[in-house]
Parts: C-alpha cells; structure tokens; sequence
C-alpha cells in the first residue's frame, strides 16, 4: 500500500487538480505529501506514515478520501480498499437500468433462456425464450419484475417450481448476501419488509441467517405449455458490471432438450 500510494502521488502535478503554483522548486515528481494531506483532509505525518509502511490501517473514510485526493479511477479504487484490508462500500446507486452491451448479450444467447438480474433479482433485460420459459416479463408491472416476487408473491408460479421450499431458501441465502453488502439501498430494504409481511414461507427462511451466492445448480420445472422439465442454471457476473448478473438457462438431460425445443419452435411459429 505504501508503495502505492506513493506511485500515485508522484504521477500527479498540481495542474492536475487546480492547485496553486509554488516559487520553490520540486525536487521530486508529482504532488508533494503536504498537498496530498491537505487534499484528504489528513496531517501530513500520516501520509508520511502510510508512505513508509508503518502499520496504520486507515479507515474507511479515510480511504474515500485519498481515492479523491489521489484521482484514483473505479480499478485503483478497489485495489487500495483491498491492500488496507477493508471492505469497499457501493461507489454509486445499485444498478436498475441493463447495461446495453449485457442487455445484446442476452438477447444474442438464444436459443439459450437468458435474462440479466441485478443483486435485488429485479429482471433488468430478458431474451423471448426465457420469457416463454417463465413468464411474459414485458407484460409485468416494473415492480413485479422481479424473480423472488414472482416465486413468493405471484399466484400464477405456485406451482412452477417442483423443488419450491429449496428454490426459495437458496435465493433468500443469496438474497440475504446481497442485502449486507448494500446497505444503503432503501429499496432492497422495502423489498425484505414487503417479503417478510406477504408471505410466511420468506419470513421463516430468513430468520434462519443461511448465506450463500449460488452460482450453478439445477431446477426442476413444471411448466404449463410443455410439460415437466429440468434445466441448469449458470449465473456470470460481469467483471465491469458486478452488480448486474446473466442467468443462462440450459436443458439437464433429452427429454429437457425437447420441451425446450418445443417452446422455441412454437415461439418461430408466431
């Protein structure tokens, strides 16, 4: 970290940041520690102290505050919260509009079902054969469109899922990891109270504290077109956008495949 925050001092000049010109000569590249102090808001010997590596592990908000002074980008940000051992908090609102080129992604997977979900399971961006799959995601009210809402909440989906006290527990699990690491998403927060209010099957299963991001696994499905099937689910996340997630559906054994394929033959018919 020290020899970091060093390299990122010494690439800056006062130009950079508006700062006043000074008569006395510099010695040595980029801004002089007194400025960086001052930019931050910190005493001159604690940047000195965190150039020399001598075990101070800096606060939160104190991090924020050299990522600004420094000029740091969303890359150098992350780097720096990580060398001090320290968690990064959301560097902006939590993400409710597709990202284009995810969005194209999803669209470009089929025949594959896809959709795009934020941490929240709001349905961000979907291709026609998920929507076959589920539901038509379009005709939703925004605030239905959401995967846990429709699991819990929608009459219609009761019965969708054959292994539903599992499917639940597992999306609570990853539900509830999503829900520590933004805790200032006031909406999140409304989505848990409207869940835990409406339906007792969340209520119970959220007091149990299960965490876990589940990445990979399979669903059994009974869907009212086709039939009974099975799919596998993969879920990506992208490197520069990681609150956003594509969710790839994939049948899990022949006579999947064929339900499937039925369901895009119907869908070509149209």
């Amino acid at each position: 970290m020290a020899a970091f925050l060093r390299a990122r001092r010494e690439r800056l000049t006062p130009e950079d940041l508006g700062l006043p010109q000074r008569k006395q000569a510099r010695r040595t590249p980029g801004l002089r520690r007194e400025e960086v102090a001052e930019l931050a808001g910190v005493s001159t010997d604690y940047i000195v102290r965190l150039e020399q590596g001598r075990g101070l592990r800096p606060s939160v908000d104190v991090l924020n505050a050299l990522a600004r002074a420094l000029c740091l980008n969303d890359d150098e940000r992350a780097y720096l919260f990580d060398l001090a051992r320290q968690r990064q908090p959301d560097s902006g609102k939590p993400s409710t509009v597709p990202a284009p080129a995810l969005a194209m992604l999803v669209r470009d997977l089929s025949p594959l079902p896809a959709m795009l979900v934020n941490h929240r399971y709001d349905i961000l961006a979907w291709n026609r054969e998920m929507a076959a799959l589920i539901t038509d995601f379009g005709a939703l009210p925004e605030r239905q469109r959401n995967s846990m809402w429709l699991c819990l909440l929608d009459p219609g989906m009761r019965d969708f899922y054959v292994e539903r006290e599992r499917i639940i527990r597992e999306g609570i699990a990853d539900l509830r990891a999503a829900w520590a690491a933004h805790p200032e998403d006031r909406a999140l927060a409304d989505l848990i109270a409207e869940f835990t209010a409406h339906s007792a099957e969340f209520e119970q299963a959220w007091a149990r504290h299960d965490v876990r991001v589940q990445g990979r696994g399979n669903k059994p499905l009974r869907h009212p077109v086709v039939g009974p099937l099975v799919v596998s689910y993969e879920v990506l996340m992208p490197v520069q956008d990681p609150d956003q997630r594509i969710v790839i559906y994939r049948a899990a054994d022949a006579d999947s495949q064929t339900a499937l394929d039925r369901l895009t033959a119907d869908l070509d018919t149209r």
